[in-house]
């Protein structure tokens, strides 16, 4: 009797993980952990987040219903699904639930520096190197592991309890792309794409890099930093053609990003719905907004850049700044405190490229008749002015 009932329970499980629709590499989310935030926020604030932030263009309609004291969002389709229940009011909403502070103080703030992609040895496959003639190499993600070194001392200067997610190109991951072909294959597949050498290279590569190493970033920053603050530092780009040829342009311009936008397709995973409400129910968009409004101000003064504007509908302009966008990223979705991330200069600009060449220097140089810092201590200095405008000194 009991192997018959052991062999009903692992029927079903294998039953319900079936059933389940996943991103790659994403564990099974456990709905039962956002209870904690019962009652924790109003039906107001709860649409206004749900509807005019994570899930514009009513996106959500497929998967959430909300009536006057409570909410419901699909958990896996047939099965019972998650219900939130509403704050009556603004006075009888309870504490929310969350590892992170909203300080208005830089000293004792707690800030992640989030250098993007990997650099060196990686950045080829990455696809974030390329070099112009007998010039050095442009490679993103070894730029903003300067910057990000650069940052954290005078971040620490003013007070605050600075970590880097990476101080080196090594992986966070343990995984490499020859322990992902299983999942690589399973991927193509769902997606109706061909699976053969080229495709698996690409895939198994791709998982690496962009899925594998994201997520193991977030595990580090929810489980261990557990910060006030994450500053994900990236460049930009247009698109370059042949890395070793590169198209260069006179293209420049500057964005930021906070999470939001997610579309009714990414809402069809359950792992995404689930890490929209943890997102929004302990409301990092107030935060993650104000304090890139704040950046967004002191970047565009330093680097003199215009505004990028996206001309799809991944993205919507927030805010009330043109340089401020929500889309749903991994890593803004992924990290549970407020995230600002930052997409300035575009690395296959001319001005642009001709700065990296010169490298980090002290006090001012000529650039197309302008003086100009170097272009990772302009970099840094955008963003420690707009944080000293936000939290004070």
């Amino acid at each position: 009797m009991q192997f018959v009932r052991t062999a009903l329970v692992l029927l079903l499980l294998a039953h319900f993980a079936s059933a389940q629709k996943l991103t790659p590499l994403a564990t099974p989310p456990d709905w039962s952990s956002l209870n904690r935030f019962q009652q924790t926020i109003t039906k107001d604030e709860f649409v206004r987040l749900l509807t005019q932030v994570y899930a514009p263009r009513d996106a959500w309609q497929e998967y959430f219903t909300i009536a006057d004291d409570h909410a419901t969002v699909v958990t896996v389709p047939g099965q019972t699904p998650f219900r939130l229940d509403f704050a009556g009011d603004q006075a009888s909403v309870k504490p929310v639930p969350r590892y992170w502070n909203s300080t208005r103080s830089l000293r004792g703030l707690r800030i992640a520096l989030d250098p993007g992609h990997l650099g060196g040895q990686w950045a080829r496959m990455e696809e974030r190197w390329m070099q112009v003639g007998d010039n050095k190499p442009v490679i993103e993600g070894d730029m903003v592991l300067y910057v990000a070194r650069l940052l954290k001392k005078e971040l620490e200067q003013r007070g605050a309890k600075v970590s880097l997610i990476r101080d080196s190109d090594r992986p966070t991951t343990n995984l490499r792309p020859e322990k992902l072909k299983g999942v690589a294959v399973r991927h193509l597949r769902e997606q109706g794409r061909a699976v053969n050498p080229a495709s698996l290279k690409s895939e198994t590569e791709r998982l690496f890099y962009r899925t594998a190493e994201i997520r193991a970033r977030a595990k580090k920053v929810n489980s261990h930093l557990k910060p006030d603050l994450v500053l994900a530092l990236h460049f930009n780009a247009e698109s370059w053609g042949n890395p070793v040829r590169p198209t260069l342009t006179n293209v420049n311009h500057l964005h930021l990003l906070v999470s939001g936008c997610y579309s009714a397709r990414e809402l069809s995973y359950d792992d995404q719905r689930y890490e929209l409400m943890l997102k929004l129910l302990n409301r990092s968009y107030d935060k993650e907004l104000s304090v890139s409004r704040a950046v967004a101000q002191s970047m565009a003064r330093a680097t003199g850049l215009p505004p990028y504007t996206y001309g799809s509908d991944t993205a919507i302009n927030v805010g009330g700044s043109p340089y401020i966008w929500a889309r749903n990223l991994l890593a803004n979705r992924l990290f549970e405190c407020p995230v600002v991330y930052l997409e300035p200069y575009v690395m296959n600009n001319q001005e642009v490229n001709d700065r990296v060449q010169l490298g980090d220097y002290g006090g001012r140089r000529n650039i197309n008749g302008t003086p100009r810092e170097s272009i990772y201590r302009e970099y840094a200095r955008g963003v420690v002015d707009g944080l000293v405008a936000y939290y004070g000194r």
